[in-house]
């Protein structure tokens, strides 16, 4: 049974709680279930809505790479509680914490030796979390907190494969426990649906690049995955009688298509004329009032005579004979 919502005017978080939540949540073994991409920033939850998301995270995995993967154990390293916002660290976050030995200062004849450098180290494996409230950090419990991070980290699967069954659509996850490949998926989801493919192709159509996973081997059923990228875009099965089996058409959409996003937004937005050359008519005079040359060419405006020398003026000036 889930817990009870936290309620709107809940006062702000107690000391003890604050203690609880820390105790509870520190060094405990989580299964992600988005992708967290590395660096400082990580990810932000705030009413249930992550960001970044869909092109904008996709573009900060490519950038930075994933810290954990959907359905990826996670482990969350440090949890600190402040005014608005809830932070945690998964997987040492973004940044190495010292030691308490590392802050240790031996004095010595030629001064002071550290035992590290002050500044501090980037953690190229962890990343973070932050989970902002609209005033405060209310009083809540730990199993209130668990189901509003639930979006980015399950606290009750039992292994690394139902944890990312969770984080899949209906249509796909049935498709993995059957072990079939459905035009659309990506490459994560192929690999927990068959495996490792135990023998993989690089060719190319014209102008496009695609990569062929071969599953299986005569006399029995071999499959024929394409990628193009990430995505599946065709399925050619080889059944033992000499059937052949092809599936070009998408079967599952992960994301819309950015084409289509693209024109819909064209038509939302007005069309923007250009702006009306300047003019010495007046306002409401019609331009057909205007006199125009019988070629329809416009007239070529008289050429200012150049200037000439003047000659001296006043006295004593010597005239040209």
């Amino acid at each position: 049974m889930p817990p009870a919502p936290i309620p709107p005017n809940a006062p702000r978080i107690s000391r003890q709680t604050r203690y609880e939540i820390i105790r509870d949540f520190e060094t405990r073994l989580v299964y992600a279930r988005t992708a967290f991409p590395m660096g400082t920033k990580g990810v932000r939850l705030k009413d249930g809505v992550l960001t970044p998301n869909g092109e904008e995270l996709q573009q900060m995995l490519s950038l930075w790479g994933p810290a954990v993967k959907p359905g990826d154990p996670a482990h969350i390293s440090f949890v600190q509680i402040k005014d608005d916002h809830i932070h945690l660290e998964i997987n040492g976050g973004p940044i190495h914490r010292k030691k308490w030995y590392e802050h240790i200062e031996v004095a010595g004849a030629n001064g002071p030796v550290q035992s590290s450098p002050n500044e501090p180290q980037s953690n190229p494996h962890g990343s973070c979390v932050d989970l902002y409230f609209d005033k405060h950090v209310p009083e809540m419990t730990t199993g209130q907190l668990r189901e509003l991070l639930y979006p980015v980290l399950d606290f009750n699967a039992k292994n690394k494969e139902q944890a990312y069954l969770d984080t899949v659509p209906p249509k796909v996850k049935e498709a993995i426990v059957a072990h079939r490949v459905l035009v659309g998926m990506n490459q994560e989801m192929v690999l927990h649906a068959k495996g490792k493919a135990p023998k993989k192709v690089r060719e190319r159509d014209g102008e496009t690049e695609y990569e062929e996973w071969i599953y299986g081997e005569a006399p029995a059923d071999v499959d024929f995955v394409r990628f193009v990228g990430d995505e599946v875009v065709r399925v050619e099965t080889m059944k033992v009688n000499g059937q052949k089996i092809v599936r070009t058409e998408k079967e599952v959409i992960l994301q819309p298509d950015k084409e289509k996003d693209k024109e819909a937004k064209k038509e939302k937005e007005p069309e923007e004329h250009p702006a009306n050359p300047p003019s010495l008519r007046r306002p409401g005079e019609d331009s057909q009032d205007v006199p125009k040359p019988a070629n329809g060419a416009a007239p070529i405006p008289p050429m200012p005579p150049p200037d000439l020398p003047q000659p001296p003026s006043g006295p004593g000036e010597i005239l040209p004979t």
